[in-house]
Parts: structure tokens; sequence; C-alpha cells
């Protein structure tokens, strides 16, 4: 039976549709649910709704649970509707009457809400982490290759020298961006809404700051139907967070697809890490970045597609929300799989050093020329016309040297300073506050 059934049984092709991929998900959920429902019965043995006797009954059965599902030994058993359901029906299984008292002062849907929540915490962590290591990742190659010098284009034509090192710091420094984007969904996602019930609260005496600290969140909702309102938005939120660093990334997946090119020629990779042709026998193809480019188009489309499931739904909760998960788990696992792909692809990157020296890249230097003119007292106008004029009378012999020191230019690549900022944006998410707290529940 499920917890809220009575007499009438629903029908099973009622219920094959409305639960869905619901438990597909609900799995990931588990240690979640088990973490939310020791700080919620340690609070309601607080306030009266537990003796102390049942409270310690239901945190050893609660902590054996956590403990089955750490070792993968855990499971939602054919027939239960969701991870809330499977809980209770062990504790019930092993406490008898003890094991109902559980869900005094909540509702599924302020446990799913917690549950979504601690788990979105826990894996903005893991995106954190992996950020982090892409980050150090392009670091290491941009001071490896800061002299290494590479054509830069605008409008797909080639305009100016650039350098490896200017490349791939860009994207280390755009990394640092997109995680105060992520931290921003953080602050939204790391708050309490456990005891807000069906959104409208409980006439138990729950202690809700309680719960707060026990779970290690920074602060909670305090409005409980604006709590309820959460469901969706925290998602969403995440998903604008994740929207970020895929832009980084799909826009790096697209620069290697395009500098591996025969046409180009910029980088390679050993062939263990490409694909071929069934007819092309030449063929190495930069699949993994092909699928890295379309999986993060479809992480940018994330924030939308939860929009469009929760835009101009009334207050309250509505069972359009539990769809929401078909589109935040797998998002979350494309963006992991991505950055730690990228990382993977790049300790193997090979770098053709040699690229300028070819004629092609001659006009790569004109700006040179005309800043060196200037530098020597011609006027700029002047300077600018003496060279086109050089150009047009196929004249024009460069020297295929750079002498740029400005901050963050090919001479200057200013590392030290955009490593303390990477620095200083993972230490703002603060985790190890809420590590504590479920190392002080599950002990």
């Amino acid at each position: 039976m499920k917890l809220w059934q009575k007499e009438t049984r629903v029908s099973e092709i009622v219920e094959r549709f409305t639960v869905g991929r619901d438990l597909e998900f609900d799995i990931h959920l588990a240690p979640y649910d088990v973490l939310g429902s020791l700080a919620h019965t340690e609070m309601l043995a607080s306030i009266g709704l537990l003796t102390m006797e049942e409270k310690e009954a239901i945190h050893v059965e609660l902590k054996n649970i956590f403990r089955s599902i750490q070792a993968g030994e855990f499971s939602i058993e054919a027939g239960v509707e969701d991870i809330h359901s499977q809980v209770e029906f062990i504790l019930t299984e092993r406490l008898g009457d003890v094991g109902k008292k559980i869900h005094s002062g909540r509702s599924r849907n302020d446990q799913v809400l917690v549950d979504m929540k601690l788990f979105m915490r826990s894996e903005i962590k893991a995106l954190v982490e992996g950020v982090n290591t892409l980050f150090d990742r392009l670091m290491h190659l941009s001071d490896r290759h800061k002299n290494t010098l590479m054509p830069g284009y605008t409008h797909m034509q080639v305009a100016m020298p650039s350098s490896f090192g200017l490349w791939f710091g860009a994207y280390a420094e755009s990394l640092v961006d997109d995680l105060y984007a992520l931290e921003a969904a953080y602050k939204v996602v790391n708050k309490n809404p456990l005891g807000s019930g069906a959104g409208f609260g409980s006439s138990f005496p729950l202690n809700r700051k309680m719960t707060t600290e026990l779970l290690g969140f920074e602060d909670l909702n305090y409005n409980v139907v604006y709590a309820m309102m959460g469901r969706g938005k925290a998602e969403r939120s995440l998903a604008t967070g994740m929207a970020a660093v895929a832009a980084t990334l799909g826009k790096f997946a697209m620069d290697v697809c395009l500098y591996m090119g025969s046409d180009f020629g910029f980088i390679g990779f050993p062939d263990e890490l490409t694909t071929g042709s069934s007819i092309m026998p030449h063929k190495k193809n930069p699949d993994v970045f092909e699928l890295m480019r379309g999986k993060c188009n479809k992480l940018q489309a994330a924030p939308n597609d939860i929009a469009m499931m929760t835009t101009n739904l009334p207050v309250g909760y509505h069972r359009e929300m539990q769809l929401i998960k078909e589109v935040i788990f797998p998002a979350i696992q494309d963006l992991k799989d991505c950055l730690f792909m990228a990382d993977f692809m790049l300790e193997k990157i090979k770098i053709n050093d040699q690229l300028i020296q070819q004629d092609k890249y001659n006009y790569l230097f004109t700006v040179e020329e005309v800043n060196r003119l200037v530098l020597s007292g011609v006027p700029f106008r002047d300077a600018y016309k003496q060279v086109g004029m050089a150009i047009e009378r196929d004249e024009f012999k460069p020297e295929r040297s750079v002498n740029h020191n400005h901050e963050g230019s090919i001479g200057q690549l200013n590392h030290v300073e955009i490593k303390a900022m990477m620095d200083k944006a993972t230490a703002n998410f603060n985790f190890t506050k809420w590590e504590k707290a479920f190392e002080g529940l599950v002990d």
C-alpha cells in the first residue's frame, strides 16, 4: 500500500503514468532522505513527539539503512512508490508502530524538497571540484605553452598573434566567473525547507532552526508557502549555474574541433583518443569534443526546460514538478562527465609549436609592425598606411616576434592573480559546514 492509500486501489495504468521515471532518480536521493529523517526525528524528540527511547531505536535503524546505501546494498522494492515510502516501510517493518511516527510534522512535499536540496548541494560540491580540476589543467597548459604563438582570429579571419598560453588561460579564467554563477545557485539551494509540510506549516511546535543546524544549511526558507514555491526554483537556479560552466566548455570544445582540423592543424591527440571513419582511413575524428559540444548545448537549454514546467503554475505543489527530476539529474551527470573528459583529454593534447612559421600567417604581424613604427615616432595613421601599402605591393616582410607585456597579454598572463580569484571563489562555498553536520548525524 501507498503511504496515502485508504481502501480504493488506484488503476495500474494511472499508477504507471503518475510514477513515471521517479524511482529511477529516487535511488540517488536515498542517503539524503535518511539524513533528513535523522534530523527530523532528532527534532521530534526535542519537542516531545518521540520519546528518547523511540528516537534512539529509529536512529539505530536509520544509520543501518544509511550504511546499506553506502555499501550499494539498498534498493527500492517493487510496488513501493518512492524513496520516502521505502525508508518508512523498512522502519515500520523493523520497529513496528514506532516506525510510523517519523512522518509527524512533515509531508512528502517537504521531504522531497529537503532531499533534493541536500542532493543538489552535494552535487554542486562535485561540480566545483570538477571545475577546479579542469582549471588547474588549463593553467598548467597555459604556463607550459606561454611562449608558443598561435594565430588569433576576428570574423574567422587571421587577425593578430595570440598564444596557446593565452588560449588555455582564457578558458581557465572563464571558469572562475562560472563559479560565481554556481555560487549564486548554491545560495538558493543551501536553505532548509523542512517543516514547511505541504506548504502550509504544521500545528506541531516544530523547531525548524534545529533541523537547519543539524543538516548544515546556511539558513532556512522561513515562509512555508515560499518553501514550497522553491520546488523548481532551486533546480532552475542550479541549471542556470551549470549552464554557465557548460557555455565555457562548449565554446572550448568548438575550438578544439576547429583546431584539430587538417586546414588548421593547431593541435592533435593520440590515436587512441580519437575515432576513425568506416570508409576514409585517414580520419581522426574529435568525437569526444563533438559530444561535449552537443551535451553543453543541451545543458544551456536546461534552465528553460525547467522554467517551462513551472511557469504560470499557481502557488502550491503540482504533480508535474516531479518531471523536473528528468531534467536536472541527467544534466548534473552530463556536466560532471564533460568536466572529467575535458581534463582527461587535455592531459594528452599535442601542440603544434611551429605553427606560425607558415607563410599564410605572415599578416598576423601587421599590427606589430604598425606599433613598432609608432614607437619609433611615426604617427599612428601614417604607420597604418605605410604597412597597408607594403601589403598591397606584396612587400610586407614580418618579424615573427611579439613584445606584449601589459596585464593579461602574451607576455604577462597573470596566473597568480587568476589562481587567487579561483581560490577565493571556491572558498565562498564553505562545504565543510554541512560535511561536518552530516558526520554528526551518521556517527
